[in-house]
């Protein structure tokens, strides 16, 4: 029992310290962002948006398109003015990341 007890402390503490920064601000538990990516100093009106995202499973298995370019082609853009990031994430278990442009 004692090296169950040890073997699974041992364990979170090794998880822990694997962690590492990142530019982007992180929750331990829950995580829900949104965040300017980039801007191209155009001023022309923000007529269309456009979304493209990505689901991450247990840390293990990440499925998507969250490119820019899959964003600019759902929201029929062909010329971008900025571009937006969120994130939501729940224990690490199941993420969501979605990235958005806005442009003509």
């Amino acid at each position: 029992m004692r090296k169950r007890v040890f073997f699974l402390f041992l364990l979170l503490v090794a998880f822990s310290l694997t962690s590492c920064a990142t530019s982007v601000p992180v929750g331990g538990l829950y995580t829900e962002l949104k965040m300017p990516v980039t801007v191209t100093g155009e001023t022309a009106k923000n007529s269309k948006v456009g979304t493209a995202e990505c689901l991450s499973v247990l840390g293990l298995i990440a499925i998507g398109d969250a490119s820019i370019q899959t964003a600019m082609k759902n929201g029929n853009i062909s010329k971008v003015t900025h571009v937006d990031w969120e994130a939501k994430n729940i224990l690490g278990i199941i993420g969501n990341y979605k990235t958005i442009v806005y442009g003509q």
